[in-house]
C-alpha cells in the first residue's frame, strides 16, 4: 500500500525555507497548512488539503524547542485524525538532544520525553539529521533514519585545497566525529579537553595534539554560544595553528554567539541549513541539505535503503 499512497510533505512555520527547498528537490508543491492563533498564544494547527490515505511528511526543526516541537505535535496529531497512511516527522535539528542522559542527581531526560512524546502523539517514523548523541535513536520504539551532514562537508574541505589539513574535536564527546572526518581525509586529529563550571560556561581548556603550522578545521555537531569554539580556536592560535575554521551542522547561536564569532580568531564557520541565521555575519558559510533530505525522502517513500547517502 505504501507504494501506491500518494505522498504529501508539509512544514512546520519555523522551517518552511527548507521544506520548500525539500518539496522542490523532490519534485512535489509543498502542502497546504494553517496555524491559528488565539489571543492567547495558543496554537491551532489544520491541514487545508485531504491527507487520506497518503504518506505524510512533516519537516520541523525544533529550534527554540518548545514552541517548534509543540507546533511539530499539533500537526502529527492533526494528520492522525485526518486518516493519513504513514506519518514521518523530518526533524533536520532535534531540540533536547543535549539532555540524552542523567549527567547529575534528579535530573530529566528531555530527549527520551520528546522521543515519548512523538510517538504519543502518532508519528510513524522519525528523520533527523547529526543527533547530539547517537544513543537517542533507541529512544524511539518507531524506525529512525540518522542523517549525518559529512556528505555536503567533506566536499567542501575538499573543495579548498588546505595544505597541512589537522581535524579537531571541540571536547572528548565530538573525538568519534572528528576521527570519522580525519580517516577519511587522511589528516591528523587533535582533541580540546575541556572543563565547565556549568551550563554554556568553559572552565579550564587544553590542546592535545600537535596544531603548529596546521590549517585546523574543529568539527561538531551545533553551536550554541559559541563559547567552545571561540576558546579552542584562541588557544590552536596561541599554540601555532596558520588558520582555525569551525564546521557544525546546526547553528543554534544563541546569547552572545555572533559577537563572540566576530572577535574570535575563525576565519570561517561553516554550517548548514537545519537552522536559519538570525542575521548575517560575513564569517558563516551555509551549505544547503535540501537534497539530502529529498533523497531520503524518496528512498524511505519506496523502500530503498538510504546507505547511499553517507560518505561515512
Amino acid at each position: 500500500m505504501s507504494l501506491t499512497a500518494p505522498i504529501k510533505i508539509f512544514s512546520g512555520s519555523a522551517t518552511r525555507y527548507l521544506a520548500e527547498n525539500i518539496a522542490e528537490k523532490y519534485g512535489v508543491d509543498l502542502g497546504k497548512t494553517s496555524l491559528q492563533r488565539f489571543s492567547d498564544g495558543e496554537i491551532q494547527a489544520s491541514y487545508d488539503e485531504t491527507v487520506r490515505g497518503s504518506h505524510v511528511f512533516i519537516i520541523a526543526s525544533t529550534f527554540q524547542p518548545v514552541e517548534n516541537l509543540f507546533e511539530l505535535l499539533l500537526l502529527i496529531d492533526a494528520a492522525k485524525r485526518a486518516s493519513a497512511y504513514k506519518i514521518v516527522a523530518v526533524i533536520p535539528y532535534f531540540g533536547y538532544a543535549r539532555q540524552d542522559r542523567k549527567d547529575k542527581p534528579r535530573v530529566s531526560i528531555g530527549a527520551k520525553l520528546v522521543a515519548d512524546i512523538l510517538t504519543a502523539a502518532g508519528v510513524s517514523r522519525v528523520m533527523t539529521m547529526d543527533l547530539h548523541a547517537d544513543q537517542i535513536q533507541g529512544f524511539f520504539n518507531v524506525p529512525v533514519d540518522h542523517l549525518y551532514a559529512s556528505s555536503i562537508f567533506v566536499p567542501y574541505i575538499k573543495s579548498l585545497n588546505l595544505e597541512n589539513l589537522t581535524i579537531a574535536a571541540p571536547d572528548m564527546g565530538g573525538s568519534k566525529r572528528a576521527n570519522a572526518y580525519s580517516s577519511h581525509l587522511g589528516t591528523p586529529v587533535v582533541i580540546s579537553h575541556k572543563s565547565r563550571s556549568k551550563a554554556n560556561e568553559i572552565g579550564d581548556m587544553k590542546v592535545i595534539g600537535e596544531v603548529k603550522d596546521r590549517n585546523v578545521i574543529i568539527v561538531d555537531d551545533m553551536v550554541d554560544t559559541a563559547g567552545t569554539i571561540t576558546k579552542a580556536s584562541e588557544i590552536m592560535m596561541q599554540n601555532g595553528a596558520r588558520s582555525v575554521r569551525v564546521m557544525c551542522t546546526h547553528a543554534i547561536l544563541s546569547g552572545p554567539a555572533y559577537e563572540r564569532l566576530e572577535n574570535s580568531p575563525i576565519t570561517e564557520l561553516i554550517v548548514s541549513d537545519t537552522i536559519p541565521l538570525k542575521k548575517e555575519c560575513s564569517k558563516i558559510t551555509v551549505l544547503p541539505i535540501a537534497d539530502i533530505f529529498a533523497s531520503t525522502i524518496k528512498s524511505v517513500y519506496n523502500q530503498r535503503s538510504i546507505s547511499s547517502n553517507f560518505i561515512f
